[in-house]
């Protein structure tokens, strides 16, 4: 079994699109497919996968993930949002991702706000939490290996991976359902506002 150092090595977790390497002129579908390919191809679980697809970009607009397109093209906020998806759609049902993003949409849209200032402020929280995300992921591989030495059982490092496994999807359940309730409090607060 590989080591979680190496695991995190190979995920380079840190991989983001930064605004400076999104081009200043409208894209095609294949074009922005091709940028989300070039900065998140280590994300893939196999080598075979996807990382976006014309099918996906066509549903998140369809599910008005984002505001309308212009001519068959996407501009540097459109990518700035599908990449806001991308990192989402993991963790958050289409409808709460539709639900974080109304508000952003309808303020590019109507204000126009300036999406690049809160996408960097965006990709510094990303950075800033990923050394600690580092840390926090080989203290639990730690307590893991601790856990089951004390139980002296043979095949200790399986049983360990399978008791680091669970500790880690109970961590990300847990800060899912943290989300979702921020998203739940942000429709009551719209509502509230409304009336």
């Amino acid at each position: 079994m590989k080591k979680i150092d190496e695991i995190l090595e190979e995920l380079q977790l840190n991989e983001n699109i930064q605004i400076e390497e999104i081009p200043n002129i409208d894209l095609y579908m294949d074009q922005v497919i091709q940028l989300f390919e070039k900065n998140f191809s280590n994300s893939k679980r196999k080598e075979e996968d996807k990382v976006l697809t014309k099918t996906m970009i066509n549903n998140y607009a369809k599910g008005k993930l984002f505001y309308p397109i212009e001519k068959k093209k996407y501009s540097k906020d459109h990518i700035m949002l599908i990449s806001l998806i991308y990192q989402m759609k993991g963790a958050l049902s289409i409808n709460d991702i539709k639900k974080v993003l109304d508000g952003l949409n309808n303020k590019i849209t109507e204000e126009e706000f300036q999406l690049d200032s809160f996408y960097n402020k965006y990709i510094d929280l990303s950075l800033k939490y990923m050394d600690k995300f580092q840390d926090d992921i080989l203290v639990h591989e730690q307590d893991a290996k601790q856990a089951i030495d004390k139980l002296q059982e043979e095949g200790s490092d399986y049983l360990s991976h399978i008791l680091l496994v669970t500790s880690l999807v109970n961590m990300s359940n847990l800060y899912r359902r943290v989300a979702e309730k921020l998203i739940d409090s942000m429709e009551n607060s719209e509502e509230n506002e409304k009336k």
